[in-house]
């Protein structure tokens, strides 16, 4: 039986109830791609950004800004071929001064972006975070 029996999709959400570890078994059991970073250590923007980009194996100029890690998690990844979907999840993001509610706000809606994305071209990308 699926983790995922209620969960739609495409979707970001708190990872409330569910656990790392059986996330990533999810995704291993659907055949999806699993992407994870742990965040509280950023305290910028940029360190954020950063921590995602390297814990994703993304290219350098995701770790700059939102926009451009918009276009990686939707046309750059459409454009390395057929995927069989996205399960992420983004651990303890930070509540600082510099990375403040608006800045976690606007990275979530970079991946909100990227859900509506994926879910036009009916890929599964589920999105899960919590906060410090």
């Amino acid at each position: 039986m699926s983790l995922f029996l209620t969960v739609p999709p495409n979707l970001v959400q708190s990872i409330r109830a569910f656990r790392v570890t059986e996330l990533q078994e999810e995704a291993g059991r659907l055949g999806q791609h699993f992407l994870y970073a742990h965040c509280n250590a950023g305290l910028t923007k940029q360190q954020v950004l950063g921590i995602i980009a390297e814990s994703f194996k993304l290219p350098k100029p995701c770790g700059k800004n939102f926009d451009a890690l918009r276009e990686t998690l939707t046309e750059t990844m459409f454009k390395a071929g057929p995927q069989t979907g996205f399960l992420i999840v983004l651990e303890q993001l930070p509540n600082t001064q510099k990375f403040d509610r608006e800045a976690r706000e606007t990275l979530l809606d970079v991946f909100r972006d990227a859900a509506d994305y994926w879910a036009e071209k009916k890929v599964p990308f589920r999105v899960f975070y919590s906060f410090e």
